[in-house]
């Protein structure tokens, strides 16, 4: 009987550090214009959060736990190979899923306004794919919220914030791309939602199924496959697409500022 408010705790901390990409969500569609250069900088913006937080916090973190089981040299070698795999698996799942014709000439914003247009298209699916990203990112640190809590909630809570945190720039990430693809404010918060889930059901999972395979291994190489994706979508999808909108420095200055607050959230918490 002990155990059990413990294990509410730990289900609830996964679901409030889960749902605040919801938060992200809330925030693009507040946004009333919408502009070349909004969508631009947004886009950069998402880009800069999912490359930051790839190379300086999941990296570093995967390279720790295979090292910690393999050592630091094969550790980092099997980092290596992970986080490339990630890339491959994101890039021929972006061979394999139909696209529209030529999805990356992107013309200017005004023509988004018509509906069905293959932009819009490829607008969504690049949505969908950093929700995917996000996502499967989100599922492991579910798990990881749950055990802190178990171990110690005080620890709990602290890892819940600070995922918290860092899901709210993850929910901007989503639903900027949806909500000009389909001008839908109800579908860019429900993706960033949908994605949020993720982290829950990692608790759920982790703790009914995984509990005897989830080590320091399968979290190494799922967390550097993870950024792989992250990084991946963000050179090959985000960033491109935000230069198309606007100029050059919109997209950078974007960027600078995603990776800036991915950095303050990381220092804080």
């Amino acid at each position: 009987m002990g155990i059990e408010p413990r294990m509410i705790l730990a289900f609830a901390l996964t679901l409030l550090a889960g749902l605040s990409t919801t938060i992200g969500g809330l925030i693009s569609v507040l946004k009333r214009n919408l502009s070349n250069k909004f969508l631009s900088s947004a886009l950069g913006f998402s880009a800069g959060v999912m490359i930051y937080v790839s190379m300086i916090d999941i990296f570093p973190k995967a390279r720790e736990s295979l090292a910690a089981v393999y050592g630091d040299s094969k550790g980092f070698l099997l980092t290596t190979i992970a986080f490339f795999a990630g890339i491959g698996l994101i890039a021929l799942i972006d061979k394999l899923v139909p696209s529209a014709d030529n999805p990356h000439e992107v013309p200017n914003l005004q023509q988004l306004d018509k509906t069905g247009v293959p932009e819009d298209k490829y607008l969504l699916r690049m949505g969908l794919f950093s929700a995917l990203a996000i996502a499967i990112h989100n599922f492991p640190e579910g798990l990881a919220t749950l055990t802190g809590t178990m171990d110690d909630p005080a620890l709990g809570i602290s890892i819940a914030v600070a995922i918290a945190i860092h899901n709210i720039p993850e929910g901007i990430a989503i639903a900027v791309p949806v909500l000009y693809a389909t001008k839908s404010k109800r579908k860019a918060i429900g993706y960033s939602f949908i994605s949020g889930l993720s982290e829950p059901l990692g608790a759920v999972v982790g703790y009914f199924i995984l509990r005897s395979i989830f080590n320091e291994i399968t979290f190494g190489v799922v967390f550097a496959a993870v950024a792989g994706i992250m990084v991946y979508i963000s050179l090959d999808e985000l960033l491109p697409t935000a230069e198309k909108y606007s100029n050059h420095h919109v997209s950078m200055y974007g960027l600078i500022l995603g990776m800036a607050v991915m950095a303050v959230s990381i220092l804080l918490f």
